[in-house]
């Protein structure tokens, strides 16, 4: 499998991994490699696995069955050498809000034993990477949402890992914001950060990954490029709105098939619209369900 730049390399390889939950099966059976170097997507709605895949992966939770690594080191057999390898930043907020920006840098280089003198290099480094340095001695309570994201990406990179976890990094958060951590997630990675992305939003998907997976049910249905998961269903999308079922898709090839498809519907359709495809077609198609299906 290439990777970005070229190299045959996978950071993550998971193997027939599951994790039951009782009698829920949050993942099944997956298979996935994701490539040193490039953003990976994780797609599906809530439910699907993505965030209890991070937490295998994180050493966090311990699978059921099979087995996965990070940059060579078996998740289950080498946490500790693991650890090493990654950064997480989860979901939810979590920071002391008591604390200033520089004491919550310092409590996490503390945890990674990071040497004084060191300590205080990679801090100031990595707050003027993520543009805080004119907050350091502001308490993180007082930060806007967008700036505590960039400080828990911060503390993520403390010890310079080489994959980074990023589950849901721009929820909640505005659009200007949110194209700001953008302007983020691509600078890390051309920097040589490998990063495994999970979304509710297609448009993220869509800017940043090179690669996408889709997860269903604890199952990946679908893996490729933005682009070609468009054309496994069609590049163009034509909308018409039907009395009695509601607004149909349908999937063409290019414009000229759908056009050819818009100019043989009955007279008594009125309301139609062609448009591109894009990576929630696939998704319904493939699963009949929203990406942000709750």
């Amino acid at each position: 499998m290439e990777s970005v730049g070229g190299k045959s390399e996978a950071i993550i390889r998971i193997k027939k991994l599951t994790k039951i939950y009782s009698k829920i099966r949050a993942i099944d059976g997956l298979n996935l490699k994701v490539n040193s170097g490039e953003i990976f997507g994780f797609l599906g709605p809530n439910g699907a696995g993505k965030t209890t895949t991070i937490r295998v992966l994180a050493t966090l939770t311990r699978p059921s069955s099979g087995s996965a690594w990070i940059n060579g080191f078996n998740v289950i057999k080498r946490p500790l050498q693991v650890k090493v390898e990654f950064g997480i930043v989860q979901q939810h907020i979590s920071l002391g809000r008591e604390l200033s920006v520089w004491e919550s840098m310092e409590l996490q280089a503390l945890l990674h034993h990071l040497e004084i003198s060191r300590r205080r290099q990679r801090i100031a480094e990595l707050l003027d990477y993520v543009e805080l340095t004119g907050q350091a001695n502001q308490v993180v309570g007082t930060l806007s949402g967008g700036m505590k994201r960039r400080l828990m990406i911060a503390r993520a990179l403390i010890h310079c890992p080489k994959l980074l976890f990023l589950d849901e990094p721009t929820i909640g958060l505005d659009v200007q914001t949110r194209r700001r951590l953008w302007d983020l997630i691509r600078r890390m990675n051309l920097d040589g950060t490998t990063i495994f992305l999970t979304t509710h939003y297609i448009e993220e998907a869509e800017a940043l990954c090179n690669r996408v997976g889709i997860i269903h049910c604890g199952r990946l249905i679908a893996l490729g490029t933005p682009l070609e998961l468009r054309e496994r269903v069609g590049m163009v999308t034509v909308e018409t709105l039907e009395n009695n079922n509601g607004t149909c898709y349908r999937y063409f090839p290019d414009k000229a098939a759908a056009i050819a498809y818009m100019q043989n519907l009955p007279s008594e359709i009125k309301n139609t619209t062609m448009r591109d495809s894009n990576l929630e077609d696939v998704f319904i198609e493939l699963t009949g369900r929203k990406v942000r299906e709750e």
